[in-house]
């Protein structure tokens, strides 16, 4: 019985985790698995809906269907979905050039040319202004000595998301926006491709361009709420929000060089500054007298257009023996901007390699989880999120009622230093247990836990220093539309290179012609051990979740995460709200009742009964669940989660609360000050309703 208590798996299971963690692609050289997926995944591009795409649906689907290592089942299922697309006949045009050919991956005709999708098409033609990071107080910054009408500004990634910054800077009567990667920002600073950046290194060489959707929103932007199959309902394309309303293009830091350092007008904020070894002037507005630009506009010349198309998901099942309606589901996208060697196909590698192991052993009969697993093949996320979006609106009511937890390892490997992890707080323990157990590349004794503590930590009231799993608060991948829209305990894992080394904000090839089979074998993970201990640690993780008697969540972990969010609201929100007559006290009654342990200790004897083991299981599976509040978030598609919803402020705490605090902040505005009250209510008692879910009766 104790070690059913301290694990929650039974010694079968505890043998196919064993079995499991050594099977995962030994092999080293070109017989290694993991990298003949990658191999193959990355041959041609594949954007979502494209020939290449659909080449990558028939290798996910030969592999689930295969007779001796396949799933119990899989399939293939369509929505039809609102895309942008650049004109194949008319190229979009800033002047610039095309990304540069290092190998012949580049040179591949079907990798889509740099363009912001979502971006309406148009000609832009105006001065250009330097915005930083597009940012609504960088556009102000500029506005008070500046007349912005008619401007085109030139922005870096960063600060503001992508469409935000053409959506900030429409108000101040700018007519276009270029956006840029700055090599301040991702490359450390160096820019020549003659000995600095790829082919020599992982930097981004200098025509690098970072593709991206410039939605505000995730999911089909048509049929919000609704999967978006070929009879559904479908609004208005003039009533959709959160889109570029201006001309937008990015370019790489090559272009973007020639034009900031050209610029007139006075130097820009310290801040604002970035790698190129010139001044950061914001624009006269346009270029100085004594550059060779004197006088000129820049010209944006944009053809995107947009169309319905039918983007595929593939879906795969491995029946439960004991609770087949209880589901644990692994879910990586498919769909990348060009090769997508990293982003996302290191993920769907490992997700192949983990279907492999698993389907081989169900196939042999030497093990069938006790729940039910779902692997997902996402399609069109980089638009969007689309793919997982649209399923978990087809089949909510399912997903809602027996869904135990959502595993998400979209971009496997960033890097070859550490594993790092977020995920509902509930998730922390069976995340440090299957990394326990997993070696670190290049160590005989240390553990990815180990390894892991070295880089990411913090320090826990309950267990001392610990690695720090980080909180799924927006919609970076996948998993948005399980904890935001269906309040599913879910996870992101990957792994990641020291931060310590580089100021990358991301690996320097993200969404550019250079994610590459090439680069990522050569300078992400160099003989793919990397993705190997990510398919070790996150296949540990779905054995436990599926095979455990005892779901291995921890409320506890759930209770201390409040605690600290609520420390920092009082700490910076009690006194300004007490001047307006606003009282945290129906907050701070909540702060010991966060979570009441659940008895595991009574599942002994007589009352270890299969009802009882349901009933302690659902009060785990349903915890995040309970925190879901539909109406809190009205403006925010499928944002209904109180504590993990998306926040503009930059507190770690209560996201409805801390942004309606700082609206009211500004504004002064009593209506403002009312809807911080109403925020601090709806937290309030959705923390008091989860509490209540973890007791026995009423």
């Amino acid at each position: 019985m104790k070690k059913l208590l301290l694990f929650g798996l039974g010694g079968c299971a505890l043998f196919t985790v064993g079995i499991l963690i050594g099977h995962f692609a030994i092999q080293k050289g070109p017989k290694n698995l993991l990298f003949l997926n990658l191999r193959e995944l990355t041959k041609v591009p594949h954007m979502a809906t494209t020939k290449g795409d659909e080449e990558t649906v028939q290798y996910v689907l030969k592999r689930w269907q295969d007779p001796t290592s396949g799933l119990d089942q899989a399939w293939r299922e369509e929505y039809l979905v609102h895309l942008s697309f650049p004109d194949k006949n008319q190229k979009n045009s800033v002047k610039v050039g095309r990304e540069k050919n290092y190998t012949s991956d580049q040179n591949d005709p079907e990798v889509v040319q740099p363009y912001a999708a979502y971006s309406p098409a148009g000609h832009a033609k105006g001065k250009l202004i330097y915005a930083n990071q597009g940012k609504t107080s960088d556009y102000e910054h500029l506005n008070n000595t500046l007349n912005l009408t008619g401007t085109i500004a030139i922005v870096r990634y960063g600060g503001a998301g992508r469409g935000a910054k053409a959506i900030n800077a429409a108000p101040f009567g700018v007519i276009g926006v270029l956006v840029y990667t700055d090599p301040g920002d991702i490359n450390d600073g160096l820019m020549s491709d003659l000995n600095e950046t790829y082919p020599h290194s992982w930097y981004l060489p200098p025509s690098g361009v970072e593709r991206g959707s410039y939605n505000s929103q995730f999911g089909d932007l048509l049929t919000p709420y609704l999967a978006a199959k070929q009879d559904t309902y479908r609004i208005p394309k003039e009533t959709i929000t959160g889109l570029p309303p201006i001309p937008t293009q990015p370019i790489g830091f090559e272009d973007a060089f020639k034009l900031i350092c050209e610029l007139g007008g006075e130097p820009s904020p310290e801040s604002w500054h970035g790698g190129f070894n010139c001044t950061y002037n914001v624009g006269g507005p346009g270029f100085r007298a004594s550059s060779i630009f004197n006088n000129s506009d820049v010209k944006m010349d944009i053809y995107n257009k947009e169309e319905l198309k039918n983007s595929s998901n593939v879906m795969g099942v491995i029946r439960g023996s004991v609770e087949p309606d209880r589901y644990v589901i692994y879910g990586n996208h498919r769909d990348s901007w060009v090769h997508g060697a990293i982003d996302p196909s290191s993920g769907t590698a490992v997700m192949l390699e983990i279907t492999r192991v698993l389907g081989k052993m169900v196939k042999e009969g030497k093990w069938r989880p006790r729940r039910s697993i779902i692997f997902g093949s996402w399609g069109a996320e980089e638009f969007g999120l689309i793919g997982s979006a649209e399923y978990t609106e087809e089949y909510y009511t399912k997903l809602f009622e027996r869904s135990v937890a959502y595993i998400n390892v979209d971009i496997s490997v960033f890097g070859n230093a550490t594993l790092q992890a977020s995920g509902s707080p509930s998730t922390q323990s069976v995340l440090f247990t299957a990394s326990k157990q997993v070696k670190t590349p290049g160590h005989n004794s240390a553990s990815v836990y180990d390894n892991w503590l070295q880089y990411f930590n913090r320090s826990s009231p309950t267990y001392g220093l610990i690695p720090n799993v980080g909180h799924l608060t927006g919609a970076g991948s996948d998993y948005a539309a399980f904890i935001h829209f269906l309040g599913i305990t879910s996870m992101d894992i990957s792994y990641t290179y020291d931060r310590s080394k580089t100021k990358a904000r991301i690996y320097p090839a993200y969404h550019t012609a250079y994610d590459t089979f090439d680069y990522a074998s050569k300078f992400i993970d160099p003989g793919f051990t990397s993705h190997q201990t990510v398919a070790r640690t996150a296949g540990n993780v779905l054995l436990r979740l599926a095979d455990s008697l005892l779901l291995p969540f921890n409320c506890s972990d759930y209770a201390e995460s409040l605690e600290q969010y609520l420390q920092v609201a009082l700490d910076n929100f009690q006194e300004e709200l007490s001047k307006h007559g606003i009282s945290m006290g129906e907050l701070c009654q909540q702060q010991h009742i966060t979570c009441v342990r659940l008895n595991t200790a009574s599942l002994s004897g007589e009352r270890s009964t299969v009802v009882n083991i349901r009933r302690i299981n659902d009060q785990l599976m349903l915890l995040d669940r309970a925190f879901l509040d539909p109406m809190a978030f009205p403006d925010k598609y499928a944002y209904r989660h109180v504590i993990w919803a998306s926040r503009s402020s930059g507190l770690a705490t209560f996201p409805g609360l801390a942004d309606a605090f700082e609206g009211a902040k500004n504004s002064g505005l009593k209506q403002d000050w009312s809807k911080a009250h109403k925020h601090l209510s709806i937290v309030a008692q959705a923390i008091a309703g989860a509490a209540s879910t973890l007791e026995e009766v009423i």
